[in-house]
């Protein structure tokens, strides 16, 4: 076995692994991207919301965060930390919304009172 020709496959194929992860943290959008799917569910605007984030305790608009739609659904990450604050999946008849990442939520009701 060559090693040589192992190793270099070896840092090749790594090097290709990088630039699909470079390519995918600079593929996402604005948490503003959340506002359509959302509003489908909810009967106030939750852009507007303010999450801390599980992970790091970072407290952000829902707009701030980074929203990447290669996946089933959207994934919004931490715009401080980089971890999974919410996924949004919507089927033909229901939508499942995960907020595991996200320690809370204030969402701004307008002056409902």
């Amino acid at each position: 076995m060559d090693t040589d020709r192992t190793s270099a496959r070896g840092k090749h194929e790594e090097h290709e692994e990088y630039e699909e992860y470079e390519e995918y943290e600079t593929a996402y959008e604005d948490g503003n991207t959340l506002g359509g799917p959302l509003s489908e569910i909810f009967a106030v605007d939750l852009t507007a919301a303010v999450g801390r984030c599980a992970g790091c305790g970072a407290t952000n608009p829902l707009a701030r965060l980074r929203v990447y739609d290669r996946a089933p659904g959207l994934v919004a990450r931490c715009p401080d930390c980089s971890r999974v604050v919410l996924r949004l999946v919507r089927g033909p008849d229901t939508a499942w919304l995960d907020l595991q990442g996200a320690a809370s939520l204030a969402i701004p009701l307008g002056g409902r009172g």
